[in-house]
């Protein structure tokens, strides 16, 4: 499955569109930014704390 933002991280608007060849790039049109979206890993269960 892909991961598709539907707000910038930076600017919180929603003119968002793909960049660049690579999965996960995008573009903000509104505060013009470029980003990328990435799997880090799955985190174990025992290590979870709450904040």
């Amino acid at each position: 499955m892909r991961g598709i933002p539907y707000h910038c991280p930076y600017c919180a608007e929603e003119d968002l569109r793909p960049h660049g060849e690579k999965h996960g790039e995008w573009e903000c049109h509104s505060c013009l930014r470029a980003f990328r979206l990435g799997f880090i890993g799955q985190l174990a269960p025992n290590n979870l704390t709450t904040h």
